[in-house]
């Protein structure tokens, strides 16, 4: 028989190869997710388009810092560099009676300062990027025939812009094709039909009495109306019934 202290050695050490192979599989499965987070087409794709981007906007940077601005410079009445502008709005301890002749002597002497010519290197170098990546997709869409930049309206009804080739808004879901025109159109004249037929006075009839048939009354002017006034005797033709039931006229004598 075994002793018993060779089975708890045995036992011991499946547990701790069961324990190595499960930390092994761990580490496997993590580095399989990372390789496949990393190396996939969208994130490559990604770290392509950054780089690209970063080296693009440093020449960009470069190209109106050396090239453009230092022209500006000469042909401007300024006495420096445009980077170089800046106003004092409050000296420092050591305040020079010629004034500071750089940005970062007065940052230096710890006085406040507005750099607007900093901010106008900024504005340049935002616009030549822009310009430029407006001019390449210009020709990349010239060539490739691939609508790269796409035109947009505004929607009549959410003003919201939306690509020029929508049949409906993404903001609103109206219809840009005329349609919602119409419907409109419709409504309105539906509406206006029932103000027209609720404003239109509906006739009260008399209350129905047993009565149902009958002519209706004379109007009171009629019965209010003075009658004629009788004839003279002499004028008056008397009339006698013959025994067959006609009339009989008598002359009257002269």
């Amino acid at each position: 028989m075994p002793r018993l202290e060779d089975t708890q050695v045995y036992d011991r050490d499946e547990e701790e190869d069961d324990l190595l192979n499960r930390n092994r599989r761990r580490v496997v499965r993590l580095w399989e997710d990372f390789i496949d987070f990393a190396f996939q087409g969208n994130v490559l794709e990604i770290a392509f388009g950054l780089i690209l981007a970063t080296m693009f906007t440093a020449l960009v940077t470069s190209f109106v810092s050396d090239i453009v601005l230092p022209p500006i410079s000469v042909l401007l009445p300024l006495n420096k560099n445009l980077e170089e502008k800046f106003a004092v709005l409050r000296s420092g301890a050591n305040h020079p009676e010629e004034g500071y002749n750089t940005l970062k002597q007065a940052q230096a002497d710890g006085a406040v300062v507005m750099a607007y010519g900093f901010f106008m290197n900024r504005l340049l170098n935002f616009m030549g990027v822009g310009f430029s990546l407006y001019s390449i997709a210009s020709i990349y869409q010239f060539m490739s025939k691939d609508p790269i930049i796409k035109k947009t309206i505004r929607c009549q009804y959410c003003c919201k812009f939306v690509n020029i080739n929508s049949i409906r808004c993404i903001n609103c879901t109206s219809w840009l094709d005329g349609r919602e025109d119409i419907l409109l159109h419709q409504y309105h004249q539906q509406h206006q039909q029932q103000q027209h037929q609720q404003q239109i006075p509906t006739p009260s009839l008399p209350p129905n009495n047993g009565t149902q048939g009958a002519p209706p009354p004379a109007p009171q002017e009629l019965q209010e109306a003075p009658q004629a006034p009788p004839l003279p005797a002499e004028e008056q033709v008397p009339r006698n019934r013959n025994r067959d039931g006609g009339v009989r006229i008598e002359q009257i004598p002269a």
